[in-house]
């Protein structure tokens, strides 16, 4: 079973920013949805569903791990609607120019001469010890429009540590063929994610009292 990432009340309820975000994080998004909605949700509720038959509630410690659990998922699954409806992908194959933007693939060089490879990605999908690193990071806003040969000034605890730009790369593939295909498919998927967030509207979301029920589900069934 899948295990759902931790959420504060306070990441959830933060003020909706732009979500840049590249075609392989977007998809990244969408499959983590589809495994919680309609794979993950599905046995947690079958599992509360055979602890409830089992009698007194309230003395049932599967019952309680169970609904506890479902409340998480159902919570990250709201987290994930909200995040890819509120996506702008964007596509660094369309990018021309010399100059950083959001998605390339930029290598850099230290002081000491080490050298090191980032691609500069939407805030869901950084991954500093994988090579991708937030726009809206500091070293991410320090490189955004530098080009190869300038410096990057990045503050640091111990002071400042400059960065020269050596190589800049716009990423090939990125986890589909890129074409008219796969743009419908986006699109189609962040369609479906505004109209979940719009149907949850309404319905507290964040209600989390004593009678929580397995059904109905927070999200329309889709598919």
């Amino acid at each position: 079973m899948a295990v759902v990432p931790r959420q504060s009340r306070d990441e959830e309820k933060k003020p909706p920013g732009r979500n840049y975000i590249t075609p392989a994080g977007f998809r990244k998004l969408q499959t983590e949805f589809e495994e919680l909605r309609f794979k993950t949700r599905r046995e947690v509720v079958q599992k509360l569903a055979e602890a409830a038959a089992e009698g007194d509630r309230s003395e049932n410690a599967e019952y309680i791990y169970r609904k506890k659990q479902l409340r998480e998922i159902d919570r990250r699954i709201r987290f994930l609607v909200r995040r890819m409806s509120l996506a702008e992908v964007i596509d660094p194959r369309q990018h021309s120019g010399d100059r950083i933007r959001f998605g390339v693939i930029v290598t850099l060089e230290d002081e000491a001469g080490k050298r090191v490879r980032y691609q500069i990605v939407g805030e869901d999908e950084s991954e500093p010890r994988e090579g991708k690193i937030s726009w809206s990071s500091p070293l991410g806003r320090a490189l955004v429009g530098k080009e190869v040969g300038d410096v990057a000034t990045l503050r640091v605890a111990s002071g400042e540590r400059e960065l020269s730009i050596e190589a800049i790369e716009i990423p090939g593939q990125l986890g589909g063929d890129g074409g008219v295909d796969d743009a419908s498919v986006i699109a189609a998927a962040k369609a479906a994610a505004e109209a979940a967030l719009a149907e949850q509207g309404a319905a507290g979301d964040d209600a989390e009292d004593d009678d929580y029920q397995a059904e109905p589900e927070p999200m329309a069934q889709r598919g």
